[in-house]
């Protein structure tokens, strides 16, 4: 029925609202009534009392002993008196005089249903006088035309026995004015508090639900690959967080779009020109254009760009391996100096070609780690071979090792172009290359870094790069140290005496 989430979450707050106040206003008139009925009793009472006192002074200094023949005589003075006790309280009271027997003897303001001669029946004549006084609801044994507050009280004959006695009636069962003026101001004060609450209610779903929206269009615009859509952040709360979160998303989409449409146009580039190559030598060699004493040179460009094109299969193979789980390393020790003097003799003519002054300072001639040799190899070439790649002639390029709080860091430095400090971020993304141009990579397509941030973060460990524009660049790795020998067979020696000594005991 309501498929928006604003319409959801305003008609539910709307809903707890109404019913919360409804609840309030019910328990409030509750109150609100039974404290009015209490003042309309306490009034009832002083009027009882009132009456009660004057009429028994009255009745005692008039020196008869008929209450009924009282009455008569002083129904002059006492019905002005009565009505004006009546109004001073201005409330609906009406008040009947009846003898000890129970027959109305005069009525003050009451209803025309009620004359004098009528007899109220002996039990509720027998309740007044039993206790001295009465309070309830009730129409006197028929009396009265329907169930009335009731106070009743005795005339006192100044003895024991009561000489008569006096019913305060009223037809309602609380303070009227009381009861509707605290009723109106409730409900007044329910209705705006509650306007004012679906106002608020209004406005905070709309805030909190309007960001949702937005990310709502934003994932239709992804969704037809327009990355460029960004959410508008207001505030701080979670709801700004969370919009921060989407729109850090939305740049990592569309940098992951940019660096997508890079890849083919590098992988595009790379896969056309050696199969262009490739198939212009060999039908050149078919078709006898070129000669054949020259046909073996044309045959290893050939290859070449056939070995081209395996490494950069390979690469993609070995990143798709990696991603699904399919390649397990195998941690083992291993030196990690000795892998960096193997690396750099392979490196050798390519060193004294750009005339590099090669630096290798590690902190021990012997520094084990326990990795995944083979892995860590491909991981060290790789920055190797990009240090002399992109390194200066004459600049220095130097390998180092050192052990800080339990890591062993490895790092390769060269002097030359470096990286710009807006891609020092990217240089880990796949497919990324500092060399746009290719004038000095035409045989990568961005794949190495990535491929090396994979291998490092698949052993738990961190990769980083240090670099100034125009002067110089450093990759940094880490590796845990591995257990010596010496110390791994004395662990063992001490771990088989234990097991002896066990054994003895």
């Amino acid at each position: 029925m309501f498929k928006s989430v604003f319409t959801r979450f305003f008609v539910i707050f709307m809903i707890i609202i109404l019913v919360s106040f409804t609840i309030l206003g019910l328990v409030y008139s509750s109150s609100s009534a039974t404290y009015s009925q209490n003042i309309k009793k306490d009034t009832m009472r002083s009027v009882r009392d009132a009456i009660s006192s004057y009429v028994s002074a009255g009745y005692l200094s008039s020196g008869t002993t008929d209450f009924g023949r009282y009455i008569y005589f002083s129904a002059s003075d006492v019905s002005p008196t009565v009505r004006y006790i009546i109004s001073a309280v201005n409330e609906d009271i009406f008040v009947l005089f009846a003898n000890s027997e129970g027959v109305v003897q005069m009525t003050v303001a009451a209803p025309s249903s009620v004359t004098e001669g009528d007899a109220i029946k002996e039990q509720s004549v027998y309740s007044v006088k039993s206790t001295g006084s009465y309070e309830g609801y009730t129409d006197l044994d028929g009396i009265l035309p329907s169930k009335m507050l009731v106070c009743a009280g005795v005339i006192k004959d100044g003895g024991d026995n009561p000489a008569g006695i006096v019913f305060v009636c009223s037809t309602r069962s609380s303070s009227s004015g009381f009861a509707e003026s605290t009723l109106k101001t409730t409900m007044a004060a329910i209705l705006w508090v509650a306007a004012a609450s679906l106002i608020t209610v209004f406005f905070v779903t709309d805030k909190v639900v309007s960001p949702l929206k937005q990310m709502s269009e934003a994932a239709r615009s992804f969704s037809q690959g327009k990355f460029d859509v960004r959410v508008e952040v207001k505030g701080s709360d979670e709801i700004a967080e969370l919009a921060t979160a989407f729109n850090n998303m939305a740049s990592s989409l569309e940098k992951n779009e940019e660096l997508r449409k890079t890849f083919l146009a590098n992988v595009s580039h790379d896969l056309r020109t050696p199969m262009t190559t490739i198939a212009g030598f060999v039908d050149n060699i078919l078709s006898g254009a070129i000669p054949y004493e020259k046909q073996n040179y044309y045959l290893e460009i050939v290859s070449s760009e056939v070995k081209r094109l395996a490494r950069l299969v390979n690469s993609l193979l070995d990143i798709s391996r990696i991603q699904a789980g399919d390649k397990k390393f195998v941690m083992a020790p291993f030196d990690i100096c000795e892998m960096s003097r193997q690396i750099i003799i392979s490196l050798e003519q390519r060193l004294e070609d750009k005339k590099l002054d090669v630096r290798f300072e590690p902190e021990h001639d012997k520094m084990l780690v326990n990795a995944d040799r083979d892995a860590i190899y491909q991981v060290l070439y790789n920055l190797c071979d990009n240090a002399v790649k992109f390194s200066r002639e004459g600049g220095i390029y130097k390998i180092s090792h050192i052990e800080r709080d339990g890591k062993i860091y490895t790092a390769v430095y060269n002097e030359g172009q470096g990286i710009l400090k807006d891609e020092l971020s990217l240089v880990f993304d796949r497919f990324y290359k500092s060399d746009k141009s290719r004038g000095l990579d035409r045989t990568g397509a961005g794949l190495g870094l990535y491929i090396v941030k994979t291998i490092i973060d698949s052993h738990g460990e961190e990769i980083w790069v240090n670099s100034v524009y125009g002067e110089y660049c450093e990759f940094v790795f880490t590796l845990p140290p591995a257990e010596q020998p010496k110390k791994l067979a004395d662990q063992s020696k001490k771990l088989t005496d234990q097991q002896k000594n066990g054994k003895n005991d």
